[in-house]
């Protein structure tokens, strides 16, 4: 059987082998250097040669490389323009597509999950993925119903199967463990990007991802919380095993579909709704979706935003923590010192650590444009300029960010919150987002 593990060895060598070529780059421009070229360009010329092959390394591999491709996607609205344009169509490609799983493999996971009489309990099934994800893929089919139709034709519905590639779990471990050697890479294509806590988060959560039952707990949960809502849409859960997910189809387009060719409003409307989603989860189902690749949203023909996987969510039983909306209204008022206080009562600043406190206010108030005005235009010059503002180690914002703490309790609500920000800049979308945030951030008080 043609899974992940059997083909271990080609996979480890080609993530292997890009730390090699990113060193011959180098060499090489050390070679132009002595002759004289400009270092600009010698770096432009390593840029795009690294991004080209780790693109294209990490768009053939299911497992890690992947789920790390698709984390990684929704930055690209970070990077600079020359080397952002030529591997975008390749950055969403990981969000929707991968090579599919043999069909003689998909039968015997479905044998094993739902039992030998798999096939009684779907009138059709699409042996042909209809998508893909980084530790599964999924096949159209109908569910059989109890009853018949008037017509005598047994009672069905539209589902998705999720079915997860053998092996994954090793595969998303080995994978990871390649990829963490690859900083130097990912520095060369964005200074400033430490992919290491990425890397970090990304694994704590192989356990959950690979456990499709506790998806589908997840899943209803969610669905339970958003029953009837008139902007959100979650797919009934309707079957599940621990590799297997049945769970009802969503017809929509695409995000991806929609930043490469949507609407201005198109896009402005998927940008709202997608902050409504982010924000209002942990108030309305104790719960943050921790995944926000365009791959896991559709907008339906109603107008309604349908989310489609929930293999990743933080559990967040008391909601949203407090104290986020409390010291960005501090931060949005000017009050510089109780900005400081929050930040030290939460363990961003050290106890004893002295800093200045106008100095902290510098740093964040850019990061809060998108609330600090009624509506906003994401863009991705406006994130470009955010991430060279922080990363450059001649800026005195990069210096008092070495003197900030990121406390464990807040490093996923950081992470997903950073990807949400990456894929509204994808969009490049308009909406009112501090209204959203007044109605679903506790703490956050209405700016006078």
């Amino acid at each position: 059987m043609t899974d992940i593990p059997r083909r271990a060895v080609s996979r480890t060598a080609k993530l292997a082998a890009l730390p090699l070529g990113f060193a011959g780059r180098t060499v090489l421009g050390m070679g132009k250097r002595v002759t004289g070229l400009a270092s600009d360009v010698i770096s432009a010329e390593i840029q795009q040669r690294t991004a080209e092959q780790l693109f294209s390394v990490l768009g053939q591999l299911k497992g890690g490389a992947m789920k790390f491709g698709q984390a990684l996607s929704v930055f690209e609205a970070a990077l600079p323009e020359e080397i952002a344009a030529p591997y975008r169509q390749a950055l969403t490609k990981l969000q929707e597509a991968a090579p599919p799983l043999p069909v003689a493999s998909v039968h015997k996971v479905l044998a094993e999950q739902l039992g030998p009489d798999w096939r009684d309990r779907f009138v059709e099934f699409n042996d042909t993925p209809a998508a893909a994800a980084s530790i599964g893929q999924v096949h159209r089919a109908r569910w059989r119903e109890p009853g018949y139709a008037p017509s005598g034709e047994p009672n069905s519905r539209d589902v998705a199967v999720k079915i997860q590639y053998p092996g994954a779990g090793d595969a998303l471990l080995a994978d990871l463990k390649q990829l963490s050697r690859l900083g130097g890479m990912f520095r060369a294509i964005q200074p400033g990007l430490d992919v290491k806590p990425l890397l970090v988060e990304l694994r704590e959560r192989i356990t959950e991802e690979l456990d499709y039952e506790l998806e589908g707990e997840s899943q209803r949960a969610f669905a339970v919380a958003y029953a009837d809502d008139p902007e959100i849409f979650i797919p009934a859960v309707i079957s599940t095993s621990p590799r297997v997910l049945v769970t009802e189809w969503v017809t929509g387009t695409p995000m991806a579909d929609i930043i490469r060719e949507g609407t201005e409003e198109q896009r402005d409307e998927a940008g709202r709704l997608m902050a409504t989603l982010h924000l209002s989860a942990p108030q309305r189902a104790g719960l943050l979706h921790a995944d926000p690749h365009p791959g896991n949203f559709r907008l339906l023909p109603d107008g309604r935003l349908g989310v489609i996987d929930f293999g990743a969510v933080a559990r967040m039983p008391e909601g949203t923590p407090e104290p986020i909306g409390r010291i960005a209204g501090r931060a949005l008022r000017g009050d510089a010192d109780g900005v400081v206080t929050g930040l030290r009562d939460e363990g961003f600043i050290g106890a004893t650590d002295e800093i200045d406190a106008e100095g902290v206010l510098d740093f964040i108030r850019p990061m809060l444009e998108p609330i600090a005005a009624d509506e906003f235009r994401f863009t991705r010059a406006w994130l470009r300029g955010e991430a060279a503002r922080l990363a450059s180690p001649r800026s005195p914002t990069y210096q008092l960010s070495r003197k900030l703490n990121l406390p464990p309790s807040y490093l996923l609500i950081h992470r997903v919150t950073l990807g949400s920000i990456g894929v509204l800049c994808q969009l490049e979308a308009k909406a009112p987002y501090r209204g959203i945030l007044e109605r679903w951030l506790p703490g956050f008080a209405p700016v006078a």
